[in-house]
């Protein structure tokens, strides 16, 4: 294929497409551009059609930290596992191509996309999905494209939408909405917000599906121009005998369905599925149909419950669509720790953890993407056992970090400046049980422990999850959807806020023809159950506790001027480290001469507080102060009034009376009360007066006698060019002899 270039402006930015240079041996390659920052996005169908009851898609966003010009972090000096931003982003490919694909497509679908170039500027992330869609169209995939994601800003001033707006630019929005789909459908969508109205989201989700179709329009001008044979990719059709057997057992899969219980309900399930592949299916057939089997059953049971939802209104749990599971809400339910709450709905239930620390330990992060890091970090686990399975643990999967991040980006709006709430914030989501929703209820468990932790949060969270049945014109919305709700049906729909507004939403669309209607039912639906949810969470906490844990560490801020930074710290950080030893307390020093100190116990925190004003308090002509004598001269005495500040008390201060020796009245170490004289606008040195000046002891005014200079030392001359031995002094010294030149 030859190169070909599409170049394009759309809402005052600058893309570009381009293929047939680079990643030749891919079944379709495109390097797509926003700006300088440069995405190569590739895709690789296999050869052999694999025997999965699912598609088999795989999307890998790789980070390449040479696109910002910087070296990896870390001891091997090279790209490890992805970061957390790098899983997002290959989630947010995955989610809007997967439902473009024909059904019955099964062979494995390989889209890598790496970063070339990233400017700082633009995002690298959104034009991504630009660029899968044309790499799978061309190479003449089965997949219905052309798809596009864009991110969808609001000026907080002009109230004007964004798209795909710089990092610049986000800053100053109060939306962040990403949206993608075809110019016909959204499939999926992400969004944090500061707690917008239902009406605001849904003008811009329309605004979002305009600009989708702009871009679709782009693409599409690209691929005319790359003229793309045609392939006939084997799409798998089951023997239609398969169906034909197992339709006669609807009514049973319907009866089995009917539980409440998840478990038992699975159980039933497995157990009619089992009895159809027994009764209906040979060894033989079994062996050779294997997936096709599992796959029409599967079928028989997502039929069965939406012909449930549909025709009676009711769902597998009994509940109308419209109602929410039971509520079991704990506020401080574990002793010692920070903050905790366990939140319960049905046989979901979160226990969310809050730990109070340093801003020092915020995490860092070694990405290509702009921040640097982050200062409130929320996790979520998800074990085996919150299924009833075995499994192995380790590292969290794509899952985990999604479910995490949505519930961190729904609590930052509320979170507190630092300024207000000068902490490290970490909540952490433990799954203990799981029937769907779980990433809701580790939001309102969240707030919760924020909560019983006492964070002045602006408002309190809840979310819910939200399920759609669509079958022609027939459509039901329902909240609060459990496991079975979530597989089978149609949409999974989280929405998050407040009772102000929005503050988090995160929606994945396996039916097309969503209308914007549709989603207006949806918000509306979740805002009363959110509504309803929150109000059972205030009966139990009605608002941030007043008082931090007795075990959470104090945290006061104090400022200094950024000369004395270095003052603090000491040379190699010994100042610094000698005040947290000796008093216990956590110091953390800013550039901008913020210092924020924190202590498990007050006492610890007022004495490094003390130590370190004294350090950077500059004395003034009149103080008084009670210090330490710490070196002794001939003419007179040091004192020490603060940690980083002598003055001298000349010799003739120190007594009343003539003094010989500063010896004779004062030793070292001795504590002395003394008044600043006089401080040098130029040197900075400070002369002191004392003021509980004893009388000077005779003996010491006896010894002041001065000698005449010659009866120094013994007799000796220490002048220049005297020798001082003794015979040599005076008129008897020797002269010394020249040297001729």
């Amino acid at each position: 294929m030859k190169k070909i270039v599409e170049s394009f402006e759309l809402y005052g930015k600058q893309y570009r497409l381009e293929t047939g240079e680079l990643a030749k041996q891919a079944t379709g390659s495109v390097v797509v551009t926003q700006g300088d920052t440069t995405v190569l996005v590739t895709a690789v169908i296999s050869k052999e059609e694999k025997d999965y009851d699912f598609f088999p898609l795989t999307v890998d966003f790789i980070e390449k930290m040479y696109a910002v010009g910087r070296i990896p972090g870390g001891y091997l000096k090279r790209e490890a596992r992805p970061s957390d931003k790098g899983t997002l982003t290959a989630r947010m490919v995955d989610r809007p191509i997967r439902p473009g694909f024909a059904d019955g497509f099964k062979r494995e679908v390989h889209v890598v996309c790496t970063t070339l170039v990233v400017d700082s500027i633009n995002p690298p992330d959104t034009i991504c999905v630009m660029g899968a869609s044309a790499a799978l169209m061309l190479g003449a995939a089965p997949f219905d494209g052309p798809a596009a994601c864009v991110r969808i800003g609001r000026d907080v001033e002009t109230g004007e939408f964004i798209v795909n707006p710089t990092f610049e630019e986000s800053e100053n929005s109060d939306l962040e909405l990403t949206i993608a789909g075809t110019a016909d459908y959204i499939s999926m969508v992400e969004a944090g917000a500061d707690e917008i109205s239902e009406e605001d989201m849904l003008a811009a989700m329309t605004f979002g599906q305009e600009a989708i179709a702009a871009f679709c329009e782009a693409q599409q001008r690209f691929l005319d121009r790359a003229n793309i044979e045609p392939v006939e990719w084997p799409v798998h059709v089951a023997d239609p005998a398969i169906a034909e057997r197992v339709a006669p057992f609807m009514a049973e899969m319907s009866a089995a369905l009917r539980d409440a219980d998840k478990l038992s309900r699975m159980g039933k399930v497995e157990e009619l599925k089992a009895r159809i592949k027994e009764e209906q299916f040979s060894d033989e057939e079994r062996a050779a149909w294997k997936g096709d089997i599992a796959a029409e059953l599967k079928k028989l049971e997502k039929k069965a419950m939406r012909a449930m939802v549909i025709e009676t209104g009711e769902r597998a749990d009994g509940r109308r669509p419209e109602d929410i599971r039971p509520l079991y809400i704990v506020p401080g339910y574990l002793p010692r720790v920070h903050g905790s709450g366990l939140f319960q709905r049905g046989q979901t239930q979160a226990l969310s953890v809050c730990t109070l620390g340093m801003l020092n330990e915020w995490q860092r992060l070694d990405t290509i993407d702009p921040a640097e890091g982050k200062r409130y970090m929320h996790q979520y686990n998800f074990p085996p056992y919150c299924t009833g399975e075995t499994g192995r643990m380790g590292a969290p999967k794509r899952r985990e970090i999604g479910h995490g991040a949505l519930a961190e980006r729904a609590l930052i709006p509320v979170l507190p400046s630092e300024d207000e709430f000068p902490y490290a914030i970490r909540v952490v989501s433990e799954v203990l049980e799981s029937n769907g929703s779980s990433s809701m209820a580790s939001t309102c468990g969240s707030t919760l422990a924020l909560m019983d932790a006492g964070v002045p949060i602006k408002a309190p969270v809840s979310g819910i999850a939200m399920g759609l049945i669509k079958e022609g014109d027939d459509v039901v919305i329902l909240s609060d959807i459990q496991g079975i709700e979530d597989f089978l049906g149609d949409m999974d729909f989280k929405v998050c806020g407040t009772a102000k507004g929005i503050t988090a939403l995160q929606m994945d669309n396996k039916a097309r023809g969503l209308s914007v209607d549709i989603l207006a039912r949806a918000l509306k639906q979740a805002s009363e159950g959110r509504a309803y949810i929150l109000d059972a969470m205030l009966e139990t906490i009605a608002a941030p506790r007043e008082e931090l844990s007795e075990f959470a560490p104090r945290i006061e801020t104090i400022h200094i001027p950024v000369d004395k930074i270095r003052d603090v710290i000491g040379s190699g950080g010994k100042v610094v480290r000698g005040i947290q030893e000796e008093t216990g307390a956590s110091i953390n020093i800013e550039e901008d001469g913020t210092i924020h100190i924190a202590a498990i116990e007050g006492p610890a925190g007022d004495a490094a507080k003390a130590m370190i004003l004294g350090i950077v308090k500059e004395p003034e002509v009149g103080e008084t102060f009670d210090g330490e004598v710490v070196g002794i001269k001939d003419f007179g005495a040091f004192v020490k009034l603060t940690p980083g500040k002598d003055g001298l008390l000349h010799i003739s201060r120190v007594a009343n009376g003539r003094v010989g020796k500063v010896e004779d009245v004062l030793n070292l170490g001795d504590i002395i009360k003394v008044e600043v004289l006089e401080v040098d606008p130029k040197t900075g040195k400070i002369s002191l007066d004392r003021l509980d000046k004893p009388d000077a002891p005779e003996s010491s005014a006896s010894n002041g006698e001065r000698r005449e200079r010659g009866d120094r030392n013994g007799g000796r001359d220490n002048r220049p060019g005297r020798s001082g031995r003794e015979g040599n002094g005076g008129g008897n010294r020797t002269p010394r002899r020249r040297h001729d030149a």
